[in-house]
């Protein structure tokens, strides 16, 4: 069975920083890439960044272009998210997913096969 395990998230004062990470079963020939999604209390969840497994090309909504790192490890089939300058904003539940398929959409949650329970961020002021 597939599963996507996220922990990383928590409590963080405005300007801050933290580190997600999204720890994959899929085996890396199965997975075409990999992303972030986030929802907001009371908002439709949202792309945040995505990542293509094979060269590492990553791809990010325009809200976090500059602050926001997404970045994988091969070896222990493992996705980062490094959000740094945090806003109150970004204060979200964030769930990982990843796609089995080549897309050229990567922003669409439709295209994501398997998620993560998600995990939720909280920026303080």
């Amino acid at each position: 069975q597939v599963q996507l395990v996220e922990p990383g998230g928590g409590l963080v004062q405005v300007g801050g920083f933290l580190r997600l990470s999204c720890a994959a079963s899929v085996r890396t020939s199965s997975r075409y890439a990999m992303g972030w999604f986030r929802q907001a209390p009371g908002k439709e969840r949202e792309f945040v960044a995505a990542i293509r497994w094979s060269d590492g090309r990553p791809y990010y909504t325009n809200s976090v272009k500059v602050r926001f790192t997404i970045s994988r490890d091969n070896a222990k089939n493992t996705v980062f998210l490094q959000m740094n300058s945090l806003k109150p904003e970004d204060t979200a539940d964030y769930y990982c997913a990843a796609t089995i398929h080549y897309t050229n959409y990567l922003q669409a949650e439709s295209e994501y096969v398997y998620w993560g329970q998600g995990t939720q961020v909280i920026v303080s002021s």
